[in-house]
């Protein structure tokens, strides 16, 4: 009989809490300040966590936040180890996530094409 949750799920729900406290409360890198993980993604042997990331500003150059990523990894992978009971730590890596650009480009369209269609009732007064 299945579980409800998968354990990579549950353990990625974990991983996910444990990387942004991380981040806000821990890692002094200041390349790393607007930094969020926005979802964590567990192959199925839980061996390596994709971690999706996304900033405050979405256009930020994501070249120095991937360095700062980079070299604060086997820090976070050790606070991991005291947190998580797990008998091997993931091998962290990490992905610009994407869809909060995709969302603004998307609503920018949306808003575009509205303003184009003549007679409208929602943009006439």
């Amino acid at each position: 009989m299945p579980r409800e949750f998968a354990r990579h799920l549950r353990v990625g729900a974990e991983l996910l809490r444990v990387l942004n406290e991380l981040l806000q409360d821990e890692v002094k890198d200041p390349r790393l300040r607007d930094v969020r993980v926005s979802e964590v993604d567990l192959s199925g042997d839980l061996g390596v966590a994709r971690v999706y990331y996304s900033t405050l500003d979405p256009a930020a150059d994501t070249a120095p936040i991937d360095a700062g990523l980079k070299n604060a990894a086997a820090f976070m992978r050790t606070r991991i180890a005291r947190e998580i009971q797990l008998r091997r730590v993931p091998e962290l890596r990490f992905a610009h996530d994407l869809r909060a650009e995709q969302g603004q480009r998307i609503s920018a369209l949306l808003d575009k094409s509205a303003a184009a269609v003549p007679g409208d009732p929602s943009t006439e007064d």
